[in-house]
């Protein structure tokens, strides 16, 4: 038994699948499937039960599963442990973001990063967030970026900035005319929401004082996956949408047929956040990361001093 068959089981139970898992493991479904076999011959257990159509974890499977997570944990943190004494700003910086923030936030900041910190390999992930937390907790990430802080005492975090709102719609919208947009003009509209799972959808619905999704009207059915969605929906004139303050940088919205309006409403904001293990050793890297953040921002968020 070895760590490499550890993982190679990990892999197995995270995708329930061999060919994935051997895609993970950047090894042949053979080799893989070869590895596993000879660590059930020797531990004499079955860890998964395999059939055309699916791959289950035994009873004696999951626990020796829960051990092997922590043994492979605990190996990845020595190997932590010994890159932060020699150099925390040396290696790879596993980080992951939400959808709505990583294709906004990310081109501010890779190159300054580059520029400040020239052995710190950063490598992204862009997920919702609750598979951002789990893979969190699974070590698969090492920091992520979110905007809901979670209730959860294994993770601490690096406040980062604070991100209003701004309303999108389009070019002829009644609202054009109007100098401040206010809490009673959100509640006049139909807004133009993501699919539920994304926290922004949660955000919004809290601002506007919604407690569920609209029921009715022509777009109350729409799903929409990516904020570039909603807004490509905005710049055809089906509707209006909040979005983060990064997302309007730049002339292309107005290009598309969407103006976007700043909300005359102080509590019309995301607070985004470096969440992390306490567990995590190179505290330093992710400071380093977090400070180039802080200085790269646009003025339409507001910057959050170290803590």
């Amino acid at each position: 038994m070895n760590l490499r068959d550890l993982r190679y089981i990990l892999a197995v139970a995270d995708t329930r699948h061999f060919g994935r898992a051997a895609e993970r493991c950047f090894v042949s479904q053979p080799t893989l499937s070869g590895q596993i076999k000879k660590l059930e011959d020797e531990l004499g257990v079955v860890i998964f039960e395999r059939t055309n159509r699916s791959v289950e974890v035994t009873p004696v499977g999951a626990t020796i599963l829960a051990h092997a997570r922590l043994a492979v944990e605990q190996a990845d943190t020595i190997e932590q442990v010994a890159r932060a004494f020699q150099d925390p700003l040396d290696g790879p910086l596993r980080i992951g973001a939400i959808p709505t923030l990583s294709p906004y936030l990310m081109p501010l900041v890779l190159v300054p990063l580059k520029r400040a910190y020239p052995k710190l390999r950063l490598v992204l992930s862009e997920e919702i967030t609750d598979s951002l937390l789990a893979r969190l907790h699974r070590h698969e990430l090492d920091a992520a970026l979110l905007a809901t802080a979670p209730d959860d005492l294994d993770l601490d975090a690096l406040a980062l900035f604070d991100e209003p709102f701004w309303l999108a719609h389009p070019r002829n919208h009644p609202l054009y005319e109007k100098d401040e947009i206010e809490a009673s003009d959100l509640a006049s509209l139909e807004l133009l929401l993501l699919a539920d799972g994304h926290c922004l959808t949660t955000q919004v619905m809290d601002l506007c004082r919604l407690a569920e999704r609209p029921s009715h009207g022509e777009m109350a059915d729409l799903r929409a996956a990516s904020l570039e969605t909603l807004l490509q929906l905005v710049g055809a004139g089906f509707g209006c949408t909040l979005v983060p303050a990064l997302t309007i940088r730049g002339g292309w919205m107005t290009d598309s047929g969407i103006i976007a309006r700043p909300l005359a409403l102080p509590d019309a904001y995301r607070r985004i956040s470096l969440y992390y293990r306490r567990s995590f050793p190179r505290r330093a890297a992710l400071e380093a990361f977090a400070q180039v953040v802080r200085e790269h921002l646009p003025n339409t968020v507001r910057p959050l001093p170290p803590t």
